[in-house]
């Protein structure tokens, strides 16, 4: 099993979206663990949307979606970010 996910950084205007087979693991990754990286500038983060997928590829898809215009249209319009 596979999620995308969206995390808001709770100090800066910014948004990350990536997929994962372990979303709890990748979470703390994000906000303790990691050493370098875009995530690492901004935190913390908080986990503001999940979609559970049975595939790789499926979430991929996804995930490739969300990152384009027509998904951060979405992402702004469904999930209220201001």
């Amino acid at each position: 099993m596979f999620v995308v996910y969206i995390l808001k950084s709770l100090s800066f205007d910014k948004i990350y979206i990536g997929y994962t087979s372990n979303l709890i693991q990748r979470f703390y990754s994000h906000n303790k663990f990691a050493t370098k990286g875009y995530t690492t500038r901004y935190r913390p983060w908080e986990v503001i949307h999940v979609e559970v997928f049975h595939s790789k590829k499926e979430a991929l898809k996804r995930e490739k979606f969300l990152k384009s215009g027509a998904g951060r249209k979405w992402i702004y319009s469904h999930l209220l970010i201001q």
